[in-house]
């Protein structure tokens, strides 16, 4: 069976990570690997506060991945996932074949992205902060007066 690349959005305990960040870390490739899957990109997506506890956690490491992996496999990973004390919760998404490449190297850069209208992944333009952009209609509007 062809393999599928899936994106992985782990919650992770923010207690433990902050103890050992790279033990913490250190379990999701090697729960994709004994699935028999190939991680294509691994990285702290952020740590925030939790809309509701979760476990009795109320802060949550978001670790974002990429990975290749037959399909019937992925079960399997779940449920390591779900055994794992350090993983709060997991969530799996299968990648469309025709943006794997721009969404993987997205990943890796860390850059914010949009979809065109025909479904192609592209980088997002540069944007001004908000204070800059409210402010320039203001001083063309005063300087015309």
């Amino acid at each position: 069976m062809a393999e599928s690349v899936y994106e992985g959005m782990f919650l992770l305990d923010s207690n433990r990570y902050a103890r050992d960040a790279a033990e913490v870390t250190g379990q999701i490739p090697k729960i994709i690997q004994e699935a028999g899957g190939e991680l294509l990109v691994s990285r702290l997506w952020e740590e925030r506060r939790l809309a509701y506890p979760i476990k009795g956690h109320r802060k949550g490491t978001y670790w974002l991945t990429y990975f290749r992996l037959d399909g019937p496999r992925l079960s399997e990973v779940k449920r390591k996932c779900t055994l794992s004390g350090t993983i709060l919760r997991a969530l799996f998404i299968k990648i469309d074949p025709r943006i794997v490449d721009a969404v993987v190297e997205h990943a890796k850069t860390g850059q914010p992205l949009r979809t065109t209208a025909e479904g192609e992944a592209e980088e997002k333009p540069e944007t001004k902060p908000l204070a800059e952009a409210e402010a320039a209609p203001v001083a063309e509007a005063e300087a015309a007066d």
